[in-house]
């Protein structure tokens, strides 16, 4: 049995003025060994662009991409006839496949936009590409875990490549869940806002842990509106 912090401090971190970026795994000029990914979990960035500001037209190919928005907005298009305005409560699905090519962009003036960037390694190589766009609302996840996503597009959750569950929740304080997690399944709970005990380990705003070989994840909220994603992966 396995448990393993990931303190938000830990992380990597690149500041660039226009975009302020943590790295929970190795990622563009931030490389450690010991963070390479979880699983098929390779990829969550916290990521804060300014106002105005993105990343221009750019490709991607056989990677699993999910923008998850906290605050502000991002305007997303591609080559393949997708454009649209991402916002809070949203998840944006962008199956790679055989290639694509994209931008996101900041379209407000005045505020910050503050999202998780998450890729995961899809089941084959050579999909076609494809975009998804799914609302939850805050009620939908409050005190409950919201499945947002699935290899099958399970009780209205978005559709991804791989045989991975993920959950999106907001729990007030006092308010305690769990998850059983099956054999050959590990967890993966990224807290983005608020302070959790999780498996009797306290977490706190961008605290990460790993779960394996284990068989329960246990949550409980130490303040109101604390909002974390869980990853229930193949181990």
């Amino acid at each position: 049995m396995s448990l393993t912090l990931r303190p938000s401090q830990a992380r990597g971190h690149a500041n660039h003025g226009w975009l302020d970026s943590y790295h929970s795994f190795s990622f563009a000029g931030y490389h450690d060994p010991n963070h390479m990914n979880f699983g098929p979990l390779r990829v969550i960035n916290e990521d804060r662009i300014q106002p105005g500001m993105g990343f221009g037209t750019h490709g991607h190919r056989d990677m699993e991409i999910i923008s998850y928005v906290l605050d502000g907005e991002l305007e997303h298009k591609d080559d393949i006839g997708n454009g649209s305005i991402i916002r809070p409560g949203d998840i944006q699905i962008m199956s790679a496949g055989r290639g694509i090519r994209h931008s996101e962009f900041n379209p407000s003036k005045l505020n910050p936009a503050h999202f998780l960037q998450i890729w995961l390694t899809p089941d084959l190589e050579g999909h076609t590409p494809r975009y998804d766009q799914k609302h939850f609302t805050g009620p939908e996840k409050t005190n409950h875990l919201r499945l947002i996503a699935s290899p099958d597009g399970r009780n209205g959750s978005g559709t991804i490549h791989q045989n991975a569950l993920i959950y999106a929740t907001i729990l007030n304080e006092g308010q305690d869940l769990s998850l059983s997690i099956a054999q050959g399944r590990a967890i993966w709970l990224q807290l983005m806002r608020g302070q959790l005990k999780v498996n009797g380990t306290d977490l706190r705003n961008g605290d990460a842990i790993a779960l394996e070989n284990e068989t329960l994840l246990s949550m409980l909220s130490l303040e109101d509106n604390s909002e974390f994603l869980i990853f229930d992966l193949p181990q």
